[in-house]
């Protein structure tokens, strides 16, 4: 058997994982350790939109621009896979802030129900997270492996 080959992707490769994929795990530090937290998104635009609960996320971020690490894989088998780091900030959004704010977070609620029609509705499956984000894509890495 051949060894696997494993290869850096672009930033479109990237961006092509991300958009292609709808739940990945957030990376973020609070009293000083690492937390990894799996939720669903939706990426738009170098942004990456989600949703969470009141929690350990934001205890750790406030309600300011945060430094995170976010995670998508896609997994084939053990020497086929795909995966790309997200560093950037993440950003509480406010549906009762500026009027820019009112505006994103009314875009952060549309692309949201592209995903789940339901978000935000009497009939949500989850109706615990009530609170929208979104993180800023500054950088995004990614590797992939095939079998050789």
């Amino acid at each position: 058997m051949n060894q696997p080959q494993i290869r850096a992707l672009d930033r479109d490769e990237c961006e092509a994982i991300l958009s292609r994929n709808h739940v990945g795990r957030l990376a973020f530090s609070r009293q000083n350790r690492v937390d990894i937290e799996p939720l669903h998104y939706v990426f738009a635009d170098g942004w990456l939109y989600g949703r969470t609960s009141h929690g350990a996320k934001l205890q750790a971020t406030g309600d300011e621009w945060w430094p995170v690490a976010f995670e998508v894989d896609e997994v084939e088998g053990i020497f086929q896979w795909r995966s790309v780091v997200v560093h950037g900030g993440f950003y509480p959004m406010d549906e009762h802030g500026a009027e820019w704010e009112q505006t994103e977070w009314h875009r952060g609620v549309e692309l949201l129900r592209s995903l789940i029609p339901d978000t935000l509705t009497p009939d949500d499956p989850a109706p615990h997270r009530q609170v929208l984000f979104r993180i800023a894509v500054q950088e995004a890495t990614g590797r992939e492996a095939t079998p050789g």
